[in-house]
């Protein structure tokens, strides 16, 4: 660790109004030293929401490295600090997640971390995952979860994974099990909101066609 960085580390530790933690953490974030990402984490779980934005945008550009320090220390009391952690895990779009996010969003009982891991499993790196049969089960079960989530009771969890099962639709493979439950979701969901986020998903598909 440089100098630099604990002096850094130590004026988030040191900060005494959440005006002088958000400048500091903002601070540590723009370093982008590996060194950070546990000060980082720790500080999603404080009752600053603008300082856990900006740590999660720290811990989004420190990118893979600090995928395995987030899943250690997601925060299984503090649901707050858990959906700052998943937001940025989605954000990083890591495969290495792909179970953390899968789990979450099926089974987590607060709505915004289920929400944030929806979203997520539409949008990973697929091509860091280095044999085609092992990218075709992450693929699968990315795709089992997010049908499974859009019949939750919840309409912004529904929403959620709807974002995600638009982000699969640009695998070509998954695209002829996917539009034909979108287009029922347009038909049948309760929520006029969800069902035009479907067809949005659908009309890109379209429009790419023509």
């Amino acid at each position: 660790m440089t100098t630099s960085t604990q002096n850094l580390i130590q004026a988030v530790d040191r900060a005494d109004s959440p005006e002088s933690l958000v400048a500091a953490v903002r601070s540590l974030a723009a370093a982008k030293d590996e060194a950070g990402i546990a000060t980082l984490i720790a500080v999603l779980g404080y009752n600053n929401p603008v300082a856990a934005v900006a740590a999660v945008e720290g811990l989004t550009q420190l990118g893979a490295k600090a995928v395995q320090p987030l899943i250690d220390k997601l925060d299984g009391y503090n649901y707050g600090a858990r959906a700052y952690s998943i937001r940025a895990i989605a954000a990083i779009a890591d495969p290495l997640a792909l179970e953390v996010l899968a789990t979450a969003a099926a089974t987590d009982f607060a709505p915004s971390v289920r929400r944030a891991a929806a979203k997520g499993l539409g949008s990973m790196c697929w091509q860091a995952i280095a044999t085609p049969a092992d990218r075709t089960a992450a693929q699968h079960q990315a795709l089992k979860t997010l049908l499974s989530v859009s019949q939750d009771s919840d309409w912004s969890i529904r929403y959620a994974a709807v974002v995600g099962l638009h982000g699969l639709l640009q695998l070509s493979d998954l695209q002829a099990k996917i539009q034909p439950h979108l287009m029922q979701m347009i038909e049948s969901d309760a929520d006029p909101a969800v069902r035009a986020r479907a067809q949005l998903a659908i009309n890109e598909v379209v429009s790419r066609k023509s």
